[in-house]
């Protein structure tokens, strides 16, 4: 560890080439006092109430432990600096990682376990960093956000050292130091914010947290005014009606939430009042959380995210709220109430949630089926992957079809993992001529690549939601070829999904369509697959997914890789469709399963039809023998906007899109049509309609 003969009440040793006037940062009295009258308050303030925000994965005491020897671990990258390493040197070649090492989330952590051990290494080696830093760097050194963030967690710091500490461990001229540096860091921010999102918003926090913590300084009642004002404005500007955040990136979207709840709490604590508009803001943000959880408790890393689970968000976002529907979350159906509704679109957004009931008497909470479609545009900043019609899927504990996130912001190297892993390909979606949604090219001058040109356009037809049935129709248009994408996902008794893929350019041109579903690990090596009935099966844990078959199909299983965090990659299988032509209908029967695997049959029925179906048309069966129990589905839907008919044994439908389920007796079970489709059994009508929302 770097060598040190300071003695932690000794304040001969903590002197410094750079002093701060005190004159400058203090309001009176407190300007007028000597360096121990000012150790000595801050030692015994009361009336200000805050606790550190400490995030785990930073703050492990083996990860500190090795802080001691100046060995940073960062984005599972890990380098050993010398005692007199330069902070602006960067050993690795992803920015992020000197990034990290500035955000200071380990002076949190040297806190957290001085407090818990007593132990003076902590103590020394915080304090020779925070001076080193001081020594050597300019309050806005790689950008504003970097600032806010360091701020922030040198005030938590300082609550382990100073504010809840009893015993006097700081010298009082380091105490000095600290905060003139922090008093500078903060007067530098507030000229120096980010625009907008993520950044300004955690930026306000830091001088927020700073007005709140320190009233001594002598601008922190307009730091205070400032931020007030200023969250409540980014707030309004950044969270679209729906509640979700303009960045349309899942993550980023709790990151930020878990802020502002922050920000509401010291303002709860310390009696600081917030326009209503403010709290109605992070009211809607906290329903869209709920909801894209999934039933295993972590989130899909939709656009430049990880995943992981951010109950605790929630749970916080109930004790300011009150909102039981979010404590039935957190405890997973065991206290609270149920959400009101079992799906639901967030329409500003474009995400739309498709699972089974939130809770039942004969499953775990996490059995439950979970589908999130992603319909909407590219997102504010920079944040958005090239993925419109993108979908993640999960049940019985498991992810089984996954978003692969983002990796890594790195360009660098033999591969460029930013731009695979933000690509249309590594999506489950459907890519045309190896092309992107979206342009997305090299810039000489930036050094890296950039999206330009105009976005692709997503288009929600319909989302209907009933007690149990879903179905969602969205379309993209992509400025980089002519064919249109059109999705359509139905979820059958909160059993399976049927998705239809269908691609069609209306100017006569041919395209390669290719169609893939992105796996999770757990799948890695556990493909199989078999063709029979003009069908194809293909098995992996507890998942079955079935095509309909056409001889124009090449279908692969590629390599590929899933990032559940920021620097991991996992190896995981992509099973991939390609077809050429004009027109095309990827029917594709998803059906997921806890341990034994149902006795499928998935097949097109176009061939048997008393009358052949009009191209762009599907109809389909499916029979499912699972538990003891036998069903038989049938399906009948138009792709091309014209309104079908469809005539099939006693079966005959009109419209746009019809679903039967029968027994194995032939006794009619259930249905489900459009608000402009018919069903007529033996000649009679069926009467249901979806309830659209």
């Amino acid at each position: 560890m770097p060598q040190s003969n300071l003695n932690p009440i000794d304040d001969r040793a903590a002197s410094s080439v750079i002093v701060f006037d005190s004159s400058e940062i203090f309001t009176m009295p407190y300007s007028k006092w000597h360096d121990e009258q000012l150790l000595a308050h801050f030692h015994q303030r009361e009336g200000i109430d805050y606790r550190p925000q400490i995030n785990p994965e930073h703050t492990k005491k083996a990860i500190i432990d090795a802080v001691l020897t100046n060995s940073f671990c960062f984005n599972n990258e890990r380098y050993q600096l010398s005692n007199d390493f330069s902070w602006k040197q960067n050993p690795s070649s992803d920015i992020e990682w000197l990034i990290m090492l500035h955000k200071c989330y380990y002076c949190v952590g040297l806190g957290m376990h001085y407090r818990q051990t007593d132990n003076p290494r902590y103590l020394q080696q915080w304090m020779l960093l925070t001076r080193s830093w001081i020594e050597q760097t300019e309050p806005g050194f790689i950008a504003s956000d970097v600032t806010g963030r360091r701020i922030q967690n040198w005030i938590f710091a300082f609550y382990y050292f100073v504010h809840s500490n009893p015993n006097r461990c700081v010298p009082a001229t380091f105490l000095q130091l600290f905060l003139g540096s922090l008093h500078q860091q903060v007067r530098y921010l507030i000229t120096h914010l980010s625009a907008a999102r993520n950044h300004r918003t955690l930026e306000l926090y830091a001088i927020f947290l700073a007005a709140v913590v320190f009233p001594e300084f002598k601008e922190a009642s307009h730091w205070l005014e400032f931020s007030i004002k200023a969250l409540t404005d980014n707030v309004s500007n950044d969270f679209l009606a729906d509640g979700v955040h303009c960045e349309l990136s899942t993550f980023y979207h709790h990151i930020v939430l878990n802020n502002l709840l922050k920000i509401k709490q010291l303002a709860v604590s310390n009696q600081i009042d917030f326009d209503p508009a403010f709290d109605l803001s992070i009211q809607r943000a906290l329903i869209f959380s709920a909801y894209v959880h999934k039933p295993d408790g972590n989130i899909p890393s939709l656009s430049d995210g990880d995943t992981g689970c951010f109950y605790e968000v929630l749970e916080r976002g109930y004790h300011l709220y009150g909102d039981e529907q979010l404590k039935c979350i957190v405890s997973q159906g065991k206290h609270g109430v149920v959400p009101k509704h079992r799906s639901l679109g967030f329409t500003e957004s474009g995400y739309y949630i498709l699972r089974s009931t939130w809770q039942t008497n004969n499953e775990p909470w996490q059995d439950s089926r979970y589908l999130i479609f992603d319909c909407g545009h590219l997102g504010a900043g920079n944040h958005g992957h090239l993925d419109l019609l993108n979908i993640e899927m999960a049940a019985y504990g498991r992810s089984l079809i996954v978003d692969p996130g983002r990796y890594t912001y790195d360009e660098s190297g033999e591969t460029n993992w930013r731009v695979r892993f933000r690509s249309t390909e590594y999506h489950n979606t459907v890519e045309v001529d190896g092309l992107n949604q979206i342009r997305y090219e090299y810039h000489p001058g930036r050094n890296k690549f950039k999206i330009s040109g105009p976005v692709a356009e997503p288009e929600m037809r319909c989302f209907v939601s009933n007690q149990d049935f879903d179905y969602v129709h969205g379309l993209a248009r992509s400025h980089e070829y002519s064919a249109i994408h059109e999705r359509k996902i139905f979820f059958a008794a909160g059993e399976y999904w049927l998705i239809c893929d269908y691609l069609d350019d209306d100017t006569g041109q041919e395209h390669d369509y290719s169609l893939r579903y992105h796996l999770s690990p757990e799948a890695e090596a556990s493909v199989s697959t078999n063709v029979e009935n003009n069908t194809r099966l293909i098995e992996t844990p507890n998942l079955q997914l079935l095509q309909t078959q056409q001889a124009s199909t090449r279908y692969t299983v590629e390599s590929g890789f899933v990032s559940p965090q920021y620097g991991v990659k996992q190896a995981a299988p992509i099973l991939r469709f390609d077809r050429c032509g004009v027109r095309t209908v990827f029917e594709t029967l998803v059906f997921p399963y806890k341990s034994i695997a149902p006795r499928l049959t998935f097949q097109s029925l176009n061939q048997q039809m008393d009358e052949q179906a009009n191209p762009g048309s599907s109809a389909l069966y499916c029979r499912i023998q699972a538990a003891h129990q036998v069903v038989h589905d049938y399906y009948f839907m138009a792709h091309d906007h014209t309104k079908k008919h469809w005539k099939h044994d006693s079966i005959a439908c009109d419209g746009s899109f019809c679903y039967l389920r029968f027994d194995n007796q032939g006794q009619l079970l259930n249905v489900f049509t459009l608000a402009d489709s018919h069903i007529y059994l033996d000649g009679n009508p069926v009467q249901f309609r979806g309830e659209q929302r």
